[in-house]
């Protein structure tokens, strides 16, 4: 019987519920192509040649809700955080990016965070059009 993987050190956080999209970012798709809004996913490799502007991500499939590994933008994804991964689905599929600590996880975490909101920020050059429900802009109250 072989024994369990050992946990790792990952950076996990969650798609966006809402993306801006299209011309001048003006139409609201619900989360990404793979993945629906609000799922979790790990992240399991990064491009910091590319200034983390894509990421390696693995997380339960859009459509079958099967384990999945895509690039996916930085900017579709929020909530950073460090999390300890015993997931033997997960482990099998990381490409040995685990962080050594827990303080390498939450630095890298931390700029993941700065990255996709200055991303988000930069992508599309035009103002949010009226009742924006993307992750940048306030929920909206009625009244």
């Amino acid at each position: 019987m072989s024994r369990p993987p050992e946990p790792v050190w990952l950076v996990a956080a969650n798609v966006v519920l809402w993306r801006r999209y299209g011309e001048l970012g003006q139409e609201l798709h619900p989360g990404t192509k793979a993945y629906r809004g609000g799922a979790k996913v790990y992240v399991v490799g990064t491009y910091p040649g590319t200034g983390h502007q894509q990421l390696t991500t693995v997380g339960h499939g859009r459509h079958t809700g099967h384990w999945i590994t895509i690039d996916t933008g930085t900017r579709h994804l929020h909530t950073f955080r460090a999390q300890l991964v015993y997931s033997p689905a997960v482990l099998e599929r990381y490409a040995g990016a685990g962080c050594a600590t827990r303080q390498e996880a939450e630095e890298l975490a931390a700029l993941l965070e700065r990255v996709a909101d200055e991303e988000r920020h930069a992508h599309h050059g035009a103002p949010h059009p009226d009742g924006c429900r993307c992750h940048a802009c306030p929920p909206v109250t009625p009244g």
